[in-house]
């Protein structure tokens, strides 16, 4: 099977004065061609970082990417250089960002920004650059698309703002979009408008896509497969029936037990994982999620759990030796 987007082996470090955050620590993935991969987590897990090294916009300083390989379309993304790379960006890769407002222009109208990616890749003229920004915003269910292009950011609701970053990610028709946290700050019935605009658009472009969120509930029924990360480390992967039915890894359960369910009996207190995520100016020697698993051994704090179940999870728990311990739904 070719591979759309193959990451191997990644590391990205970022020098501080408090000295060397090791924020992504070996990851790899691949994503084919009209897939869509979640990688779920919480903040500071790597994510956001790891997306961020695809698109070759890690800060430099103080950020920097040692080690690894990013292939995209068969080609070694990681020695391109700036003026290849805009090339890539928001042509061949889209990218929807956590904040619109913190990436939409102030001093700029929407119609300037829709139909720059336009004109900058495609060539278009000023007037087929509008024609086809209008057809985006009627795609993305942006209404009076003509006159809300002459608008700036300001002058639209956070909704309304998240469909114009997919517009904006669309407006070249790329291979691969990269949505991290899509839906972060919108209330619950625009998250679920979003989530259904991003699955028809894939579904109707055959676009891959990369969903980054820290929600377990927002990837059901949005994504093929999943990746779970902790501490800059992928600790269990699967398709999303797999890890949403059957998950293998403590910190996986964690993230289960803390979105509210319908199911749940009545009064039944969500459990939120207990302790603090793991300082990433550490190396670890042993499993980072130790201090605060609820099914830690002797070996947990003396090796590094190595992949087990055919590379599905990381951790000491699924050793052939080691005590069978049942996920329960909604049970702490």
């Amino acid at each position: 099977m070719e591979y759309l987007l193959q990451i191997s082996n990644l590391e990205v470090e970022f020098r501080t004065y408090a000295g060397v955050v090791r924020a992504v620590r070996g990851v790899d993935f691949v994503v084919a061609p009209g897939e869509v991969v979640a990688i779920v987590g919480e903040s500071g897990c790597g994510k956001s970082v790891t997306a961020q090294s695809i698109m070759q916009l890690i800060p430099s300083p103080p950020g920097k990417i040692t080690g690894g390989s990013i292939i995209f379309n068969g080609e070694e993304i990681l020695r391109k250089n700036e003026k290849q790379m805009q090339k890539i960006r928001g042509n061949s890769i889209g990218m929807i960002f956590q904040d619109p407002m913190t990436y939409l222009n102030p001093v700029l109208t929407i119609a300037t920004q829709v139909t720059e990616n336009l004109r900058l890749h495609k060539g278009m003229t000023r007037k087929k650059a509008l024609q086809r920004a209008v057809e985006l915003f009627q795609l993305v269910g942006i209404p009076e698309p003509e006159s809300r292009l002459k608008q700036y950011p300001h002058q639209f609701s956070g909704g309304m703002r998240q469909r114009v970053m997919i517009a904006m990610a669309l407006a070249c028709e790329p291979q691969l979009i990269i949505a991290d946290e899509p839906t972060t700050a919108l209330d619950v019935t625009v998250q679920a408008q979003i989530l259904e605009l991003i699955k028809g658009l894939k579904e109707r472009f055959r676009t891959a896509i990369i969903l980054i969120t820290h929600d377990l509930g927002v990837v059901a029924g949005q994504a093929d497969r999943i990746l779970v990360m902790y501490a800059g480390q992928i600790v269990e992967t699967g398709t999303l029936d797999q890890v949403l039915k059957e998950p293998l890894h403590p910190y996986t359960w964690g993230l289960l037990k803390s979105v509210p369910r319908l199911d749940a009996v009545k009064g039944q207190k969500l459990t939120p994982i207990w302790g603090q995520p793991p300082d990433l100016l550490q190396h670890f020697t042993c499993c980072p999620f130790l201090p605060r698993c609820d099914y830690a051994m002797g070996i947990c704090s003396r090796e590094m759990p190595p992949f087990f179940n055919g590379s599905r999870v990381r951790c000491w728990l699924n050793h052939p030796h080691a005590p069978t311990v049942e996920f329960k739904k909604g049970v702490s």
